[in-house]
């Protein structure tokens, strides 16, 4: 008998570890979009009361381990099963990769090479990277995203890429930003670029374009030849969008600069537009009740309040819109609504509550630090990342109430996901696992 050689050991070894890793259709999906399990940055009310109000890495306390990372990345941890899963990226863009971690051991079972770029766009941007995209979840598939550089379907089993797509393109000109979503059989990807912007759904299963929609935004700076006058930067936008019922329809709301649109989900139609002023907008919608709440953007962003009917068609700004918060509104960090309350954060750390039927402000404080990451709310209490280490826990109430500040080593740009009771933060240089001991 001929001896095993390397390669068929290590390939032996691989399937074993697969096996060992395999996630059968019932995996439990804890934390299985950027914003969690509803899409809205609320731990599910089972784990919520188990989430630790305090910790501390230099005692251990509550701490249950840390696992270092290589190159950068703001994506989001998704967690299903026994797995966490997030990108990264070299920082000059020429790699990008995929995670797999064990969430009860911190173990790295996979970092997987996805894509290479021989000669990627600059980001022109100093807050963006190559991994800002945050994958999205099934039980039996990972899609990852990486802008204009690639999406692919990965099977959370193997770590196979099963498809991928490398012909959708723009130029970012500041680095990609938007996530993807699922939507049934239909994995939707947004790109608004600065040479075209349109949103698309993907057959989730093969990755064949269903269909493509480009914005019909006047974004009002071409000159008198019909060029750009700040070359681009008015098309930008690090939007991901969210499926609501709505006037019973399914309809995909996404922001893009200029406009707001709503569009059937299943043909792509567009049903209704809602003209802003902003540009670069980053923030999902989120609803409360019979309001869309909705952010135009990191540049004069606004909070928008828009009713929710059956007659949204056509331009709706002047009819639906029903209160405009012009001031003080997060950039990236999208907001959490508690009990008819959105509390957010800016990029400075002006941290607000404002009632979401009416645009009414409650109250305003401020932290310190600059603040990327979206806040998660559990059992009352909202977590809120900065880009030093620190996390400030609040009371989710209309009067602020300060119940912890929480330091790790290094500071977060991507945001806490949760899963059984613990808590996953993504640092610059490491993952964590934090849960009462």
């Amino acid at each position: 008998m001929r001896p095993l050689t390397l390669h068929t050991t290590v390939l032996f070894c691989f399937i074993i570890a697969a096996a060992a890793y395999a996630q059968p259709a019932t995996t439990p999906l804890f934390w299985p979009d950027k914003n969690g399990p509803a899409f809205d940055n609320i731990v599910p009310a089972a784990d919520a009361a188990r989430i630790p109000l305090t910790w501390d890495e230099g005692t251990g306390k509550n701490i249950a381990w840390k696992t270092p990372l290589e190159d950068s990345g703001h994506s989001t941890p998704v967690i299903g099963g026994d797995m966490i899963w997030f990108t990264s990226a070299t920082t000059d863009g020429k790699k990008q990769f995929v995670y797999g971690i064990d969430r009860h051991s911190g173990k790295i079972i996979h970092h997987l090479l996805v894509f290479e770029n021989p000669s990627p766009e600059e980001l022109g941007n100093p807050i963006n990277n190559y991994a800002a995209p945050s994958p999205t979840l099934e039980a039996d598939a990972l899609y990852v995203h990486f802008g204009t550089y690639g999406t692919a379907c990965i099977d959370p089993a193997t770590g196979r890429v099963v498809w991928q797509r490398r012909d959708i393109n723009v130029r970012h000109y500041r680095g990609p930003g938007s996530s993807p979503i699922v939507h049934g059989g239909l994995l939707i990807l947004t790109f608004d670029g600065i040479n075209e912007q349109f949103v698309t759904a993907l057959d989730k299963k093969t990755g064949a374009t269903v269909w493509k929609t480009n914005r019909s935004t006047d974004y009002g700076d071409l000159d008198k030849e019909g060029r750009p006058t700040r070359d681009g930067d008015m098309r930008k936008a690090f939007h991901t969008p969210s499926v609501f019922e709505m006037g019973g329809k399914q309809v995909l709301v996404s922001v893009g600069s200029r406009a707001a649109f709503g569009y059937d989900v299943g043909t792509g139609k567009e049903l209704w537009t809602i003209r802003h002023g902003g540009f670069n907008a980053a923030i999902r919608p989120l609803r409360q009740d019979d309001v869309l709440v909705l952010n135009t953007g990191s540049e004069r962003a606004h909070t928008i309040g828009v009713r929710i009917d059956d007659k949204m068609q056509g331009d709706i700004t002047a009819s639906h819109v029903i209160w405009d918060r012009d001031k003080r509104n997060a950039s990236e960090s999208c907001p959490v609504i508690v009990n008819g309350v959105i509390f957010q954060v800016t990029r400075g750390g002006v941290v607000t509550a404002t009632e979401a039927k009416t645009g009414k402000d409650l109250w305003e404080e401020r932290f310190q630090g600059q603040h990327l990451p979206s806040p998660i709310a559990a059992d009352g209490r909202i977590y809120f990342c900065n880009d030093r280490g620190d996390i400030n826990v609040i009371r989710a109430a209309d009067k602020f109430e300060i119940l912890a500040t929480n330091k790790l080593a290094d500071g977060m740009t991507a945001t806490p996901a949760a899963a059984d009771g613990a808590l996953y933060i993504r640092t610059k240089a490491a993952l964590y696992r934090i849960e009462s001991k």
